[in-house]
This record gives structure tokens, sequence and C-alpha cells, in this order.
């Protein structure tokens, strides 16, 4: 969330590399254990470069698969810890395919931050 500087009382939104550093640091955390996590990254303003005040982070997770159905999938990962709000987005690696297939805006401009080995 927005900071304020020792030396000032306005607030700071952060910025495209602190949220990056979080997101990997946040991705390192969460996969240990988790055998079904193919990558992580991040997508929408940050990843393009015109995050604002008030943007949020849009965290991608690619999963081999999973038997949950999409709309309780990111209950499963918890994003409070990271400086700016997160929409967690989790697919599985064939879902991701086709987005790939039809061109998504998301494919195009996600920044992967962690991959398995």
């Amino acid at each position: 969330m927005p900071v304020r500087s020792l030396r000032s009382p306005v607030l700071r939104w952060p910025d495209r590399e602190t949220v990056h550093a979080a997101v990997v640091r946040w991705a390192e955390a969460a996969t240990p254990g988790r055998g079904d996590v193919l990558r992580i990254g991040y997508g929408g303003s940050y990843a393009r470069g015109n995050w604002g005040v008030g943007s949020d982070v849009d965290l991608v997770i690619v999963l081999r698969q999973t038997a949950r159905p999409p709309s309780r999938r990111a209950l499963d990962w918890d994003a409070t810890d990271l400086p700016v709000p997160a929409d967690v987005l989790v697919y599985t690696a064939a879902e991701w395919s086709s987005l790939e297939a039809e061109g998504h805006d998301l494919t195009r401009h996600t920044v992967w931050v962690w991959s398995r080995p």
C-alpha cells in the first residue's frame, strides 16, 4: 500500500521496481511444496509500465492442472503481503495455452518471475 517518506507528509505509491521485487519474493515464498505450480508472473499496468496511483498488480499463476473451478482457485493464494492490492489469476497450463493462441493481452505482457526448473 502507499508509504510515507520520513521527511514528507506525502504518500507515495509503490513504483514498478518495488512491486517487481515484492512479487519475486512472494513467488519464491509461495512455491515450496507446490509441485503443481509451473510459472508465476504479473501482468496489467505494472507489467506494461503504465502504473499509477491506485494501480493493483495482476498476479498470474499457471498450474499443471487443478480440479478446482476457476472462481475458487485464488482462495489458495494469500497476496496480502504485497505492497499494492493484487488480483490473483490462476490458470491451468491448458487454459493459458488457449489464451496465448487467442492472442489475449495478458499473455503478451506478463512478466514471469518464477518458473519450475
